[in-house]
């Protein structure tokens, strides 16, 4: 396995923190960073001790959920919590943040944003990032960079592949498949008879 550089390394932190979302509609990681070294995390869910979306539904006003808290404000609100300023340092994210998220890394003095994947980005956020001069990066994550097991799963599906060439009249299947596994596992490879 390739070492991943730091950006995937802190957006598979993201990743792996969005997995403790207790939101329905979109899971949410991020991790405020600096120095290399990763200061607090978060992920969208509604308060402590509170009824959460998982369980009892969303509560939807405005065509928002009010239950949640999102990843980037839980992850703030806790360097608040135990006194860790994060101005200066640099916020990994999964998704674009919405409108209060943005105002709020603003005014917190994070330096840099860098987001995996776009969602609904409002058009006043990017300029406000803009304004205050925050280096915005859209690092798209490649979850195979990850994935411990990714050499097991390529060699079996391969076999699998050759296993089907040994068949007679199944060549196009064959090609179609292989483009499919080539596109899923980054490599191309010929399967022959």
């Amino acid at each position: 396995m390739e070492r991943i550089t730091w950006d995937q390394f802190f957006l598979a932190q993201c990743h792996l923190l969005a997995l403790r979302s207790t939101c329905t509609r979109l899971a949410v990681g991020a991790v405020i960073v600096r120095d290399r070294r990763i200061i607090a995390g978060g992920y969208n869910g509604s308060i402590s001790g509170g009824d959460h979306c998982i369980d009892q539904g969303c509560y939807v006003v405005d065509n928002h959920c009010v239950r949640t808290i999102h990843a980037e404000m839980n992850a703030l609100l806790q360097c608040a919590k135990y006194g860790v300023s994060v101005s200066g340092a640099d916020l990994y994210v999964t998704h674009f943040p919405c409108l209060p998220c943005t105002k709020s890394i603003i005014q917190s003095g994070i330096k840099r944003l860098y987001y995996a994947m776009d969602y609904k980005n409002n058009t006043y956020a990017i300029e406000l990032l803009e304004q205050a001069g925050i280096e915005v990066l859209h690092v798209p994550f490649d979850p195979r960079k990850v994935d411990f097991l990714a050499s097991e799963k390529e060699d079996l599906v391969r076999e699998l592949l050759h296993e089907l060439a040994t068949k007679p009249g199944e060549q196009e299947k064959i090609e179609a498949y292989t483009e499919k596994v080539d596109a899923l596992f980054g490599r191309s490879e010929k399967v022959t008879k």
